[in-house]
């Protein structure tokens, strides 16, 4: 029985793990709001008739059309010379792409049940199709250009190739998109391994239909004598969702794939590293094996004398990753990362946070209707397509340098940006692919150059802060090397005007009426077209026509470093004459602020300790009037781990001591009018960049995943750049919610806490087979879990150790080191968090066989009492009749051999059927020894109770008195019965109902271990049940492998006196292997898998221990054969 202070550890233990678990579910299931449009289409499908293949008959393909009258869909097919789209759905996802509107209802009942009348009645609707968008896109053209700065191209993406870096988009769409998508029958394929095989097989079919398709149309129109127009496609486009994106980077690389067949691939929410569920081996290797072809397949090809061969096998291929952001629960943005698998040369991962006219985050399934997102990604598969040759370009590094300018923003994906030049040399004027001229990209175009003498009078600024509050049509004058000393060597400007027609900055060497004026040698530069484009809320209401009820939302930003303006004296600010348009309301309000600024200025490190105190008291800051414009917040703990809620308040706007009392109030409304609100940038390692603009109260929540044994110590920080009015003051409050940082802590860390539960399995059955070497009584699996808690001894070498060992063999391969710090913290959360799990298992487990043992010893002894009455007459005779049986070859079979019963029927299925079938027989097995040695363990210690009673009421003397039974020497007498209930000496041998107990303990530690294992084949059995009826396929020959290890390993060792065996060879003599030592080796390696985001890899030491055991108990019984002993270091026997 466990004492106080055990008790009180288990129940802290398990009351933490429940109290974490139910908030973090709490806020997990908590409504969200992404700010996606929807917009609604009218879909039709064509079906493309399959020519061969055995999948080709249980999936289907089809080709979208967008329109509601009814067509002829042979004659349609005859017309088809776009560029092939195919769609691949993810998991359980249909090919039509129907979703419901979860956010639009809170979790109620009410809210529930108009959630099922919607589903079912636009189930067939389409929602923020790509295709319909595309085919939209294409008819409407490329939009309309802004002369913002475009994203700047890495070395990597070609921009220091000229060629790539001039090259300018199209200003005309030159063919359509002709989208094809799969219907995979909605199967789950992040459960299965198998089922992902088989989806990628059928897209390599499909991939080839396409484009046989399309030599079938050019075929038919030409013997029809139609004019054939185009050239034939030779590759098709893959978009994919969740797992379908997977499933498009394993069919590249399929054995069956035609070459060049497929070159560009865009994912949308797709797990690259791992699975999301790494629970399945065969998922878990599947994975594996696709990712390291691929790194393979960007290797140059050579001879074995080392001489070069070929280029690479995906020397073409383009791979591009779309991140959903932090409200993706399903797939993290670190599993949706190509690193290591696509080079820099070749791939691009963007988040939705931070891609160009998007800016949000957004769940799994509205990655494919937002219809922000949705018209971006249609216009960059356009721009694909080389006029020329009406294909896509067939030079990777140019569709790289599309998907980064047309994708990502402007705004740098890294901090650095504030530190770093953003204003590179100008660029001499260069032709388009047709011809025309385009203009340099620091300048604005001749067509809207506005007539500079027509500008008012200059205004010369004399501050560091220069505001302008309207449309004045003046310039403001700069003098950089006053405003710009005493170490204020940066400009920032943020502005709602828009660049070219709104606002226009230049840099003057001195000054001057003109840009004309000067000579080449101090020529006038123009800077105005490098302000880039941020997401600005929504605009102020105007109660009337010109009214202004608050300062706008900015629109855009531009940083010059000290670099951009050496050599030049002089900053203009032309702003233009306010436009008068007949008959229209005027303009919102205008504003730009721009200041002088020091970076280090503005800089505020908040640490761990604050962090941490704002979880249960809110942290204040106070900004006063004339602060920095730019305010570098930086967060010790990163915001994807502990989301902090950053509200600002405005305290004043220099207005205070002139307000009457009666407008005292109204202080917050009245500088509104005077400032503008609030905007942050926030950048991740992982998830790129963050933006909430219109700031007042926000949780800043990033997709990171720090602490992990991956984790660069970069990831440990988040970087907020806030942009605040100069001229108000704020009261910032930084807040922490614990239900935030639950619910983000179990969506990054669950497959570490479940790895980290078998390892607690495996440490509590080290701890029974250790009790059994040394003679000691086994204990229960509570108490052995209890005791592995003990500090600083055993919890040191079981719970710390592992972690230490992690960061040596990341030192011994050269791999990034995490923060020490963070990364043994949050792993010792995580292994707390599985002790708590595994406790609640057992106690749910002994409460169940308690329960079914009561009511078991109550209906026997009922019987027993009852065998004379008249109503168990029936009874009797039907268990007279069905004990016929028994006499049966096979029966008698089954009784004398259960193990082998067991075993073979296991295997069978694992093999046959499905793995997790096999498990639930082994399970049974477990269960029903378990319950037989508890019920025995119950009714021998109630007969032994009754047995004591009847020996005290049997030696009182005479008088009432009670005696007991000596001998004439003064010892008890050997033969009473309470010397034969009662011993407790060391030498005496074990009781009946100590060695049923002993046996149950030992069987349901095995039964917690394969419960564990049989729950995570349960998603694949799940998937497996939706597949009955169609064609299922026999298991992975690594699932069922590993499976026959596991049904081995519960049955080889299915008694205690198993945990050690005794075994020789010739020549040498008996060793001994006891199980504790391997369980001890089978609990770190778990260890390293949990850190390490595989779970799936536990199967493999359990498999090991089981074939190991299996191996051990043939070499036993052949030595028992020859007639040796092969006993091993403890004897138990027991009386009955």
């Amino acid at each position: 029985m466990l004492g106080f202070r055990a008790k009180s550890r288990v129940a802290a233990v398990v009351i933490s793990a429940i109290w974490i678990g139910l908030v973090a579910m709490y806020g997990l299931l908590k409504p969200i709001s992404n700010g996606c449009v929807m917009t609604y289409m009218y879909p039709m499908y064509i079906p493309i008739s399959s020519t061969e293949g055995v999948s080709s008959a249980k999936y289907g393909l089809y080709l979208y059309h967008e329109g509601w009258k009814k067509i002829d869909f042979k004659e349609h097919l005859k017309q088809l010379c776009g560029v092939p789209v195919l769609f691949i759905p993810g998991n359980g996802g249909s090919f039509k792409q129907a979703r419901s509107l979860f956010i639009l209802f809170p979790l109620n009942s009410v809210g529930f049940i108009a959630l099922l009348a919607l589903y079912y009645l636009f189930k067939n609707w389409m929602v923020r199709s790509l295709a319909a968008e595309s085919d939209r896109a294409y008819q409407a053209g490329p939009p309309e250009r802004a002369f913002y700065q475009e994203a700047f191209l890495t070395p990597e993406e070609g921009g220091l190739d000229a060629d790539v870096a001039d090259f300018q988009l199209p200003n005309h769409y030159t063919r359509r998109l002709d989208w094809f998508a799969v219907d995979l029958e909605g199967e789950h394929s992040a459960m299965d391994g198998g089922i992902l095989e088989e989806h990628t097989e059928y897209v390599v079919y499909a991939i080839h239909r396409i484009l046989d398709q399309y030599k079938e149309s050019f075929d038919a129109r030409e013997r029809e004598g139609a004019a054939a127009s185009g050239s034939l496609p030779k590759s098709v486009i893959l978009v994919g969702h969740s797992m379908g994106g997977f499933v498009a980077r394993a069919a590249i690389i399929h054995h069956r794939l035609r070459r060049s067949a497929v070159e560009t691939v865009l994912t949308l929410s797709s797990p690259h590293q791992s699975p999301p569920l790494a629970l399945q081996p065969s998922l878990g290797y599947y994975f594996a094996r696709v990712n390291n072809e691929w790194r393979n397949g960007y290797e140059v090809q050579t001879t074995r004398a080392g001489n070069f061969a070929s280029d690479p096998v995906l020397s073409r291929v383009v791979v591009i990753s779309i991140t959903g952001g932090y409200n993706d629960y399903q797939v993290r943005s670190k599993l949706e990362s190509l690193d290591g698998i696509v080079p820099p040369t070749h791939g691009l991962v963007i988040s939705s946070t931070g891609m160009k006219n998007v800016w949000l985050s957004m769940e799994h399934q509205a990655i494919l209707w937002c219809n922000q997102l949705v018209v971006q990604v249609s216009h960059t598969l356009l721009s694909l397509i080389d006029s020329k040759t009406s294909q896509p370009f067939a030079d990777t590094r140019r569709r790289v340098s599309i998907f980064s300018r047309m994708l990502r923003g402007a705004i740098p994906q890294s901090f650095n940006w504030i530190r770093q030049s953003c204003l590179s040399t100008p660029l001499k004027d260069v032709k388009n692919l047709d011809g025309s001229i385009v203009h340099p990209s620091t300048s604005c175009p001749s067509n809207i150059r506005w007539n500079e003498e027509g500008l008012d009078k200059d205004l010369y600024i004399q501050m560091t802060t220069v505001t302008v509050l309207a449309m004045d049509g003046r310039r403001r004058w700069l003098d950089i090397q006053k405003l710009g000393s005493n170490g204020k060597s940066h400009f920032i400007f943020v502005t709602n005007l828009d660049p070219c027609t709104g606002v226009r900055l230049h840099l003057w060497p001195e000054k001057g009426k003109s840009t004309s004026d000067f000579p080449g040698s101090k020529r006038v530069v123009e800077v105005t077209s490098r302000m880039v484009h941020i997401p600005s809320g929504p605009t102020p209401r105007q109660i009337e026509p010109g009214s202004q009820t608050e300062q706008p939302p900015p629109s855009a930003i531009i940083l010059l470093g000290p670099e951009d303006m050496r050599g030049f004296r002089f900053l203009t600010i032309s702003v233009a004459p306010r436009p008068t348009i007949s008959g229209r309301p005027p303009p919102a309000a205008s504003m730009a602020v721009g200041q002088f600024f020091n970076p280090e200025e503005g800089k505020v490190d908040i640490s761990p300790w604050l962090m941490l105190q704002s979880t249960y008291s809110n942290k204040e800051m106070f900004f006063k009037e004339d602060h920095a414009l730019s305010l570098n917040l930086s967060f010790s703990i990163s915001l994807g781990l502990l989301p902090v809620t950053l509200s600002l308040k405005t305290a004043g706007c220099g207005i205070n001591n002139s307000l009457p009392d009666e407008e005292a109030g109204n202080l917050e409304r009245l500088c509104k009018l005077r400032c503008f609100p609030p905007i942050a940038f926030a950048w991740d390692d992982t998830s790129g960049l963050h933006v909430f603009p219109n700031l007042h109260s926000e949780t800043f929540v990033v997709d990171s995943s720090p602490a992990l044994w991956s984790s660069a110590p970069s990831s440990e920080k988040t970087n907020v750049l806030l942009l605040v009015d100069p001229h108000c003051s704020y009261r910032t409050t930084v807040a922490v919610s614990f239900t935030q940082v639950a619910s983000r802590f179990l969506l990054v860390y669950n497959p570490q806490i479940v790895g980290l539960s078998v390892v607690v399995i495996f440490f509590a059955l080290m701890r029974q087979a250790h009790a059994w070497d040394h003679d000691l009584q086994i204990p229960s699996m509570l108490t052995a879990v209890e005791t592995n808690l003990r500090i600083p001894l055993p919890f040191f070498y079981l719970g710390i150790a592992p972690i230490l060992l992690s960061l040596f063999l990341s030192f011994l391969m050269s791999q990034p080191l995490p923060l020490f710090a963070s990364f043994t913290l949050v792993s010792l959360i995580c292994y707390f968090l599985a002790n708590g799990l595994v406790i609640v298992l057992i106690l749910i487990s002994q409460l169940v066989f308690y329960l079914a043992a009561v009511i078991h010893i109550f209906i026997k002894t009922r019987w027993q009492s009852g065998e004379g009455h008249v109503c168990f007459g029936f009874a009797h005779w039907f268990f007279n009749l069905s004990s016929g049986f028994s006499s049966l070859k096979l029966v008698r079979v089954i009784r004398v051999n259960p193990c082998l019963v067991t075993a073979l029927s296991a295997i069978t299925l694992a093999c046959l059927v499905h793995p997790a079938l096999g498990l639930f027989i082994l399970l049974f097995s477990h269960a029903l020894s378990c319950h037989n040695a508890f019920s025995s363990f119950l009714t021998a210690s109630f007969r032994s109770h009754a047995r004591k009673n009847d020996v005290f009421d049997f030696n009182k003397g005479s008088d009432g008195s009670e005696q007991l039974p000596f001998t004439s020497d003064g010892r008890i007498d050997q033969n009473s019965p309470l010397k034969k209930s009662c011993s407790n000496s060391p030498d005496s041998s074990k009781s009946f109902d100590e060695t049923q107990l002993e046996l149950f303990h030992h069987r349901h530690g095995l039964l917690v271990l394969h419960l564990v294992a049989t729950l995570m084949f349960v998603p694949s059995l799940a998937a497996w049940l939706q597949r009955i009826g169609m064609g299922e396929s026999l298991p992975w020959f690594l699932d069922s492998v590993l499976c026959t290890g596991v049904i081995l390993h519960g049955i080889c060792n299915s008694k205690p006196e198993y945990n050690s065996f005794l075994f020789s060879f010739p020549g040498i003599p008996f060793r001994e292997v006891r199980l504790n030592f391997l369980y001890l080796i089978a609990g770190y390696y778990s260890y390293l898998s949990g850190l390490a985001l595989a779970p799936y890899r536990v199967f493999y030491v359990m498999a090991a221990i089981g074939f190991i055991s299996f191996v051990l108990r043939m070499l036993q019984r052949i030595n028992r054969d020859k007639g040796e002993n092969p006993l091993g270091s403890r004897k138990h026997s027991h009386r009955h």
